[in-house]
């Protein structure tokens, strides 16, 4: 009598001891497998949650969150004006008028995550007061003083960074500032040349695509514009998780972290304009602080986001540990060698010194007959 065979609508066999191998996986059917592959994926996925809710309250998420959201409030000013004061240096590069292109693009990218009283109220008015100074205000002390400020929200995130990674006492606090100062000077530099190629992208290339590919080269490049700014700027973001922290990961582990990032980001700045826009229409408003709070709003989900990515990457890190970095590697490599060169040899046995007696004389012969132990 032939055995029945298992249907996809049978009850898992508990009591077969696991998939590793051997007779007792081979007895489970295919759809059987894809049903307990995926209880343990939901498992696993539960866990991690669990894991970066918890860590991301130990770390007073909410607390930095709002510092964050203060400091980028503060350095709004301060970012215009290195950003689109530089380019006034550069933008002849790019075209003649790369500064007001950039400004555009700027303003209306703004648009898409912010509401429009913050665009129209505090955005455009700050964008026309750092062009009006002109690019000679980047050679002021001013400048040089709004660097500083400019930095803080960028230390505020290192200094998430690089505790939710438990790498807080890594560095001393006096460099960690120094070097969120360093990083805020290394993406304003490479900002003022990725705007403008991201601005004018769309034009430059139009212009070398064939006429009869120009229509439709012109419509797929609207199509993807906005998510090539949006990758880019998550790209931007992994590589502030790698570089704030003193121990780095690879590049691909924090990608993640990143992604969750900008997704909680557009899904948050999307329900609190819909707030803000319900607010309007009931009548309720605050007067000429309107504007500010809708901004520190913004800056606060902004804030809370990057931080909430890096306590994912934490987590991810404790369940699935990486393989160290190959700079890592070399660097361990070099201390290990640098320690084995710096160890004592043993010392060699003392030679007797021709001109002490003590050091020149003979013990006594032993007796052999004599077994007893000598006394004091």
């Amino acid at each position: 009598m032939s055995e029945k065979k298992a249907l996809p609508s049978d009850p898992l066999r508990t009591d077969l001891p696991s998939l590793s191998g051997g007779f007792a996986a081979r007895k489970l059917t295919w759809s059987q497998r894809v049903v307990l592959g995926g209880r343990r994926a939901r498992r696993r996925t539960t866990r991690l949650i669990v894991r970066v809710a918890v860590k991301a309250w130990d770390d007073s998420i909410f607390a930095k969150s709002a510092a964050a959201a203060f400091w980028q409030t503060l350095s709004l000013a301060p970012l215009l004006l290195g950003v689109l004061g530089s380019l006034g240096y550069v933008g002849g590069w790019f075209g003649p008028d790369t500064v007001q292109i950039v400004e555009s693009k700027i303003i209306s990218f703004s648009r898409d995550l912010f509401s429009s009283t913050v665009v129209s109220d505090l955005i455009e008015p700050t964008v026309q007061d750092v062009l009006g100074r002109g690019r000679g205000a980047v050679v002021s002390v001013g400048f040089v003083l709004s660097l500083w400020a400019g930095s803080s929200a960028m230390a505020t995130f290192v200094d998430s960074i690089v505790e939710a990674h438990d790498q807080q006492d890594a560095r001393h606090p006096v460099w960690q500032r120094i070097f969120a100062l360093l990083l805020y000077v290394l993406f304003l530099v490479a900002s003022v040349f990725i705007l403008p190629l991201v601005a004018l992208g769309p034009t430059l290339i139009g212009r070398v695509l064939p006429t009869a590919w120009r229509a439709t080269g012109l419509r797929l490049l609207d199509f993807f514009y906005y998510p090539g700014v949006g990758l880019l700027l998550i790209v931007g973001l992994t590589t502030l998780y790698k570089l704030a922290l003193h121990t780095s990961l690879p590049w691909h582990r924090l990608f993640n972290g990143a992604l969750v990032a900008g997704v909680f980001f557009m899904a948050a700045s999307e329900g609190l304009r819909r707030y803000l826009s319900w607010v309007t229409d009931t009548g309720v408003t605050y007067g000429a602080l309107a504007t500010p709070i809708a901004f520190l709003l913004f800056t606060y989900f902004l804030g809370f986001a990057v931080i909430l990515g890096a306590e994912f990457n934490a987590a991810v890190q404790e369940f699935w540990p990486a393989r160290a970095t190959r700079m890592e590697q070399v660097k361990e490599w070099i201390a290990n060698q640098l320690n084995s060169d710096t160890e004592e040899e043993p010392s060699a046995p003392d030679t007797p010194n021709p001109s002490d007696p003590k050091s020149n004389a003979t013990p006594p012969p032993k007796d052999p007959l004599d077994t007893e132990p000598r006394t004091a």
